[in-house]
């Protein structure tokens, strides 16, 4: 196992105010000086020479002019009016997005997805993601997939005339601990292995291994469909259930949390035995992908794939609708049940098969007033894309996070 490297590649070094701030604008721009300053509790002077400092290092820039109505804040947060002051606009704040490229790979059991991106995690145009399959699952065997990706990717950037990726952010369906995978199931993986040593000797670039799980969690709440909202959940159906949240304008960190805590919540008592092989009945394992398909094979008394379910639904096979109407009969108690609990202001639900809530939301609907109190308020969601790219800019949205704000 290679030895870990205490010094990771940094953007720059700077107070944890100056990294913040380049954060906000990260998350936010174009945003205003005044309102950084506001948001921050600082001095305008203050935040005039941690600007200066960052435009200096090319980290940001001015966008020309003071137009800031493309770009977001804090949910609930309302900028002060100017009063009294003369002079120009001020220019508005945006990051320098392709100063830095980065390499985004979410690993599955048998093969890997990898994008480049810029440091606002978007794939450059005419950009597109790399695909690998590998029979060797050892950390070995995943190392040598994801450094091929690697040099694909930085191929790309010299294609599109950007500079070389600074940092990796690996996504995996595992439990991690400080970078270092404790278990992954998907890959029979169950001792600990420092994956991100691996790579980082493997490709020279540093290296930041996240769940699969928290890194979509982390890219949508800077880059995606949460930037702006302080608190919102997010639960994932495809191979596995997965449920994370963000609070305070946080993601909610716990030792325990990707161990997949959601993945047992009761959401419909004659449902199904637990796919996991536990006793009990109608637990979200019945939104999986291989507890679907054996629930369908036992309907139609034949061998069924969850592909076969989903294209007969979709061709209007009375069995296949029923349990298409099922299926998002319960992933809406599931959403009910995680806004009961958790009061997020908008649930968004992603994942491989997410795309199936969208053939039957009226059901979803259905399942989500179930348990719901009638004077409640109704729940926004939404379901985001189902595509591997996704997870693949979650995991460098966690390189991109590292990057700019270190450990």
């Amino acid at each position: 196992m290679a030895e870990r490297d205490t010094h990771p590649a940094q953007w720059f070094e700077g107070s944890p105010a100056m990294r913040r701030i380049a954060a906000d604008i990260l998350e936010y721009g174009p945003i205003a000086r005044t309102t950084l300053a506001q948001m921050h509790d600082l001095s305008a002077g203050t935040v005039s020479r941690i600007i200066a400092d960052l435009m200096h290092l090319g980290v940001v820039r001015e966008t020309g002019d003071a137009d800031t109505s493309g770009g977001h804040l804090p949910y609930g947060f309302q900028p002060r009016k100017r009063t009294g002051e003369r002079g120009r606009p001020q220019s508005a704040l945006v990051a320098n997005a392709n100063a830095r490229t980065f390499v985004g790979v979410k690993i599955r059991g048998g093969d890997a997805t990898a994008v480049l991106v810029n440091a606002q995690c978007r794939m450059p145009d005419g950009v597109s993601s790399h695909v690998v399959s590998f029979s060797d699952r050892s950390p070995s065997g995943v190392t040598s997939a994801v450094a091929s990706l690697a040099d694909e990717c930085r191929e790309d950037a010299v294609r599109c005339g950007l500079s070389e990726p600074v940092m990796i952010g690996l996504g995996i369906g595992a439990h991690i601990t400080d970078d270092v995978v404790d278990e992954a199931p998907y890959l029979s993986w169950i001792e600990p292995c420092d994956l991100s040593s691996m790579v980082r000797e493997a490709t020279g670039l540093d290296t930041v291994t996240n769940n699969d799980l928290d890194a979509l969690l982390m890219y949508e709440h800077w880059f995606g469909a949460g930037v702006g909202l302080p608190r919102f959940a997010l639960i994932t159906i495809g191979e596995g259930i997965g449920y994370g949240l963000v609070e305070d304008g946080r993601v909610v960190d716990h030792p325990d949390k990707t161990f997949g805590l959601g993945g047992h919540l009761l959401i419909d008592p004659d449902g199904p035995r637990c796919f996991r092989g536990n006793g009990h009945r109608g637990c979200s394992q019945c939104l999986t992908n291989d507890s679907l398909a054996d629930e369908y094979s036992k309907i139609m008394g034949t061998i069924m794939t969850f592909d076969d379910y989903v294209r007969d639904a979709r061709a209007g096979v009375t069995q296949a609708k029923r349990l298409l109407m099922r299926e998002c009969f319960r992933l809406g108690v599931m959403i009910g049940l995680v806004a009961n609990l958790t009061m997020p202001l908008k649930v968004f639900v992603a994942g491989e098969s997410a795309y199936v809530a969208g053939l039957e939301i009226e059901s979803v609907r259905q399942g989500i007033a179930e348990y719901r109190p009638s004077r409640a308020s109704a729940i926004p969601f939404e379901i985001l894309g189902s595509d591997w790219e996704r997870w693949a800019q979650g995991a460098a949205a966690c390189a991109i996070r590292r990057y700019v704000l270190g450990r």
